[in-house]
């Protein structure tokens, strides 16, 4: 995965829209709250999760995942995109969509079906 392909797959999620901040850093956000990070040329981006899906990216596969630097007790976890391949990258970031989007774009993403789920 490329930093290019884990934004065009967030920017492809309902509503989502990216926001620099920090400087360098690029945000995903819905309804401008943050469910991705990451910077065009590095090697790793963030992605919010819940503390359980956390552990258990970091049990099943602890060179792709990681605890993210400041947000990770939080359970957002850090991704090496050269280990990650599209189809859970796109699965990790709707996850965090689903997690962060108003009910009411959810439930209307979740009735449109499985079409491209993030897939741009």
């Amino acid at each position: 995965m490329s930093y290019e392909e884990f934004l065009a797959a967030g920017l492809a999620l309902p509503s989502a829209e990216e926001r620099v901040t920090w400087g360098s850093d690029h945000t995903l956000r819905v309804n401008d709250k943050m469910f991705a990070v990451g910077s065009p040329g590095s090697a790793h981006v963030t992605v919010k999760a819940a503390k359980e899906e956390q552990a258990e990216l970091l049990a099943a596969d602890p060179l792709t995942f990681s605890v993210a630097p400041y947000v990770g007790r939080f359970g957002w976890v850090r991704v090496a995109l050269e280990r990650i391949g599209p189809d859970e990258l796109r699965e990790l970031l709707t996850e965090a969509w689903r997690s962060t989007a108003p009910k009411r774009l959810v439930r209307a993403f979740d009735a449109a079906g499985p079409k491209d789920a993030g897939r741009g």
